[in-house]
Formats: C-alpha cells, structure tokens, sequence
C-alpha cells in the first residue's frame, strides 16, 4: 500500500512540473478529516475542481466559524479553471464555494438541480451570482480537456452524483458521498449498471468515499427510519423537537409524514432549515401534505401535543435552535415531558458539543433520543460491504480512498487489495500530497502547502494556529498582567509591580510573594546589563512570573509583562 500520510522529505518538496499525457491530482480537503472536501485534476495547464466544502472546528479551534480548503495552490490559476462540479449539496461539500467564488466569481459552476438551487441560495447570501449549469444522470459534457460523465449514486440529500472524468492521461471515478441503499425513499438508487459499464472501460483512478469503510456489512436502508418515528410520535403526550442537517430532505420527510400520521404541526426552526426545504418542496424533492406547516411564531398557540418542531443542531452548534433551547435563550421553551430526537450521525469531533446539548435538554426535564438508544438515524455513507461490491464491479487499476479520517482511509485501502487491486496501486494521501497519472499507473510525485483557512467572523484567513493557541490558552488557563516602571538610571522600582489576573485566581493577594523576586529580578537586569532594552527587561518579568506559577499553581497562563523606564 503506497502510503503518502507518511511520506518522506523526498516526497514533501514540490512536485515536479507537469508532463505532457498526464492527470494531476491534488486533494486540498477532505483527506484525514470529515469535511473540507476538495479535489484539483489538470490536465494540459487547464483545471477541473470537484466539491469544495467546509471543516466545522472543534473545541480547539475557539472563535472559528468555518474552516476552509486552501486555495492557495490555484489561487493564482483561477483563469485555468474550466469548471467546479458539485457531487451533492451538503455543508462539507459545498460550503466553501462562495469564498472560491470571491476570489473569481465567474467559474462555472456544475451540479445537480437541487445541489446548484443550495448553492445559489447561499451565493445570494454573498451577492454573488454564478454561472451555472445543471447536469442529470447519464449526461456528459465537456470541460476544456475533460470528458465529464455524470452517474446517478443514492446518499442522505436527493440528487447526488458520481462524476467519470476522460482524459487523455487517463479515466478517473470520482464517487462522491455514496450508499447502495436498495430502497430509498425516492426510488433513485445508486446506478450499478453504469458502475459496471464504465469498469468495462477502464477505471484508471477511483476516488471513493472512506467514511464508513470500517463499520462491516451494509449501511441500514433509510426507510427503516420511519417506522421508529411514527412508534415514538405515538408515544409523546407533548412537544416533540427533532434535530438533523438542515439538507437531510429524506429525514425531514419521514418527520413530515409521521407527523400526519399523528395529527401534528410542523414547524421548521433554524434560518438554514427554513431556506433548504422551501427549495426542496418547491421543487418537488420534499412532499409537504397541505397545511402541516406552521410558522415558529404561531406555535405558542397550539397544544403541545400537536406540535413537531424540525430543527437544526444536531452537532452541537452553538448557534444552531437546538442549542440555543439547551442553554434557555430560543423562542422555543423545553420542558418537561417534551422530546427531543437527534436523528443524525455524531460526526466526529463533535462529541463533546452533542453531549454537553444532550445534557442541557434533560436539565430542562425533556426526554432524548438519539442513536444510542434507538434506530433514528441511518448513515448515508457506503459501508464495508457496499465498497466491495463497488471495488469487485469497477475493478479500478489505482484506488485512493477520499472523505475520511486516518482510519477511515485505511480501512478503505484494505478493502481494495481484498478484492485485487495491489498494495502499491492503493494511494493514502494528505490533503496537499500531489498524484500524477500515467500510462495507467498512479504515484505521488510531491506535496503543495496545504493549511487550515479560518473564517473568524467576517475574516478569512486572517486567524493563525498562532492565535488559536492563544484562545486556548486564555480559555483554559487564564492571563496574568504586569505592569511595572523602573528608573532607567538607577535600576529601581519607581512603581508596581501591579498584578491584575483574569480567569486565574479570584483572590490578587496570592501574588504577594512574587511581587519582591520580581522587583529583585528586574533591579539586577538593569544594573547588570548596561544597554538593557524594555523588551529584555519584559522577559525577566515573564520568566520569573511563569517559573513560579508553574511551580506553584501547575498552571501555564498566558503572561503579559509590561515595563516602563523613567
């Protein structure tokens, strides 16, 4: 197995230029991680890209809102791109194309009908507006040197798609999110017909989703789901609050339709959810039975046993309704007797976030249900053995596994040499690894710089690791300032030091004892080193306070010395 995630120096320079009657790949997200899935191909000078989504941060990534691919490695071939296809219109797929957009607002964007309808309400959020193309299943265009086929793959949002790239170096599958789920709600089920079809012509490079690639067997069919919703809606005596992705249009169905079964309103809480299923219902995607629906400002006035609450925050946004009735501050009261459902996945990372909203909900005195401890959700990804049938009927001759953590990568790698595609045909990359396709073998030829871009606010980019310490350190551990003036001449302590802490210790007098080491410190540096500077002087102050605070406290505050001379 070709392992890029610990390649050598040799391979972590720049790559070498690109050879006539090869493909270049170049994954900038979505490698060692569940997000910020994007995919660079070139061919002939000119690029393809496919998805371009966000990473949402954890808790140590405090202050960030979104975090992007890095485009750093196009940035300055923007007028090469021929095209940005969408696979589906998830967050982690989507959701950093209006940051690409700004940089050049008029790179055709290519995707499904209802991928490219998310997609433009949000660039209307940014006053962009695309040029677009929408593309089905079966259709085939082409982009400067790519033949792009589009093939038909059943996921968690109506209207995904596999795309097939011909070019001259090469053919590539490029499978997007997937599952093989055998009876979806909306009857479109993955296309094995046309799998089959394209391994009869040669699948040089499969790109495939890794997420589930270590859970065995099947992926459980989404329309299991339904049944357990109705059996607890028959159940409830009061509100019942259901959480999901804003874009799960097949699970806002079930709740839909067992909401009628129930005689229960609907209401849609989260500006995200309000504005993705106005566009599913209106263009056919979700089926809303007449006058379910009702606005969050008319819910107070229905009883509680007719309501149904559709909201967003399923991960533990911070932001999102289902967090805001955790924490008291949402228009919509929890309490006792009522029922939350987190009918989604627990996407990495988030762990903390869900448990914490978890918690807050049953302080409130409501019920909830979740995945661990009732069938309310069911993935939307390829499971063990819907990889290997994918594997056994593509029979791709280079596979490199996409859209997943370290262990969801090699897993997936394993899978493929059990079904015959060799160890060094099966490429685990990093995001930045840069792979060149040639007379039917794939390799990695080197590495771009690819960090993490941090939206903070409305700041793009401007946020470092740096800073990102800093936050952590003043979240977790406190700051200590100290301010201090010194006569330049004689070296003594004109004023101070005055020690002011903030999320360190209530009470100031416990620097007391440090106060003397500190002026003792700062009187032999001045006498002691003649072209002392007020930076040098600050370093005393700060090895000093560190030192016994560490010693003292085991804390490692953030500390901010502050010397005058006068």
């Amino acid at each position: 197995m070709s392992d890029a995630a610990g390649v050598g120096p040799a391979l972590r320079t720049l790559p070498p230029p690109l050879e006539p009657g090869t493909l270049r790949v170049v994954p900038l997200g979505g490698l060692g991680e569940i997000g910020r899935n994007m995919a660079v191909f070139e061919v002939r000078g000119k690029l393809l890209i496919v998805d371009c989504g966000v990473l949402f941060p954890e808790e140590t990534q405090p202050g960030v809102d979104l975090i992007l691919p890095d485009f750093s490695y196009i940035e300055d071939r923007l007028d090469d791109v021929v095209g940005l296809v969408l696979t589906h219109g998830h967050e982690d797929h989507i959701g950093a194309v209006p940051y690409l957009l700004r940089l050049k607002a008029d790179i055709p964007v290519i995707g499904s009908q209802l991928t490219l309808a998310l997609i433009e309400a949000k660039l209307q959020e940014h006053r962009i507006r695309p040029y677009t193309l929408t593309v089905s299943e079966g259709q085939i265009e082409q982009f400067g040197p790519f033949e792009c086929e589009f093939v038909a793959v059943n996921h968690s949002i109506p209207d995904a798609l596999a795309v097939f790239i011909r070019t001259e170096a090469g053919n590539v599958l490029h499978t997007g999110d997937f599952k093989m789920d055998q009876l979806p709600l909306d009857g479109r089920i993955t296309d094995l017909r046309a799998f089959a079809r394209l391994g009869e012509e040669g699948v040089d490079l499969l790109l495939v989703d890794s997420t589930n690639a270590d859970v065995p067997g099947f992926t459980t069919a989404e329309r299991e789901i339904g049944p357990v919703l109705e059996g607890l809606f028959g159940q409830v005596r009061k509100r019942i609050i259901v959480a999901s992705f804003s874009s799960h249009v097949h699970r806002v169905q079930q709740v839909l339709d067992a909401a009628r079964a129930h005689d229960r309103f609907v209401c849609f809480a989260g500006r995200s959810m309000v504005r993705n299923m106005a566009i599913a219902a209106k263009l056919g995607y979700l089926r809303v039975p007449d006058g379910i629906l009702v606005d969050i400002k008319n819910v107070d006035d229905l009883p509680d046993d007719r309501v149904v609450l559709m909201s967003t925050g399923s991960q533990g946004e911070p932001m999102a309704a289902l967090s805001r009735m955790a924490n008291g501050d949402h228009r919509i009261t929890v309490g006792k007797g009522d029922t939350v459902i987190l009918a989604s996945s627990l996407i990495p990372g988030n762990e903390n976030a869900v448990y914490r909203v978890i918690n807050g909900l049953l302080k409130l005195g409501a019920d909830v249900i979740h995945k661990g401890n009732a069938k309310v959700h069911v993935s939307g990804h390829a499971a063990a053995g819907e990889l290997l049938y994918c594997y056994n009927i593509l029979r791709p001759k280079n596979v490199m596994p996409v859209h997943g953590e370290t262990r969801h990568l090699i897993a997936n790698g394993k899978l493929a040499q059990q079904t015959g595609v060799p160890a060094a045909n099966v490429l685990l990359t990093d995001d930045g690894s840069v792979i060149d396709l040639v007379d039917g073998k794939a390799r990695v030829v080197g590495a771009v710089e690819c960090g993490f871009v941090y939206v903070d606010g409305s700041s793009v980019g401007e946020i470092t690791d740096a800073d990102l310490k800093d936050r952590r350190i003043l979240g977790e551990e406190g700051f200590i300032s100290i301010i201090t003036v010194v006569n330049r001449t004689t070296g003594k302590i004109v004023s101070g030091p005055d020690i002011h802490a903030r999320g360190f210790a209530e009470d100031e007098s416990v620097f007391d004892e440090i106060k003397p080491k500190i002026n003792q410190a700062l009187e032999e540096a001045v006498m002691n080193t003649r072209d002392h500077s007020t930076y040098q002087l600050q370093q005393v102050v700060r090895r000093i306070v560190g030192t016994w605070v560490n010693r003292r406290y085991r804390r490692r505050p953030m500390i901010i010395p502050v010397v005058l001379e006068a």
